[in-house]
């Protein structure tokens, strides 16, 4: 059995490089406003009214259910039984992190 290597610009498609993803088609503007936006992205937990750390682990649970549906979805992967425990395990650990009786 023969195993063809594929270059990485075949991989990523015809719209990235296989530097990191970096725009082709001169839309190199979008990693700066990508990059702010992230930036802004991480500092919104930061001024919720609620504990920082309870928002920060219930976002980071969010994160992981939501990366599993994106995965399905976007990329095709489909989530086996053990991806499935996990996100739920996560989003059970947001319920008791933000809305357990203290």
């Amino acid at each position: 059995m023969a195993v063809r290597a594929e270059p990485a610009a075949a991989a990523t498609g015809p719209e990235t490089t296989a530097a990191a993803g970096t725009p082709r088609d001169g839309a190199r503007w979008l990693l700066p406003a990508g990059a702010a936006l992230l930036v802004g992205y991480g500092i919104v937990p930061t001024y919720q009214p609620a504990n920082f750390g309870r928002v920060y682990a219930a976002y980071g649970g969010v994160f992981v259910a939501l990366s599993i549906l994106w995965g399905w979805k976007i990329d095709h992967i489909r989530p086996d039984a053990f991806d499935l425990i996990g996100g739920a395990i996560c989003v059970v650990g947001v319920a008791i992190i933000m809305y357990w009786p203290r």
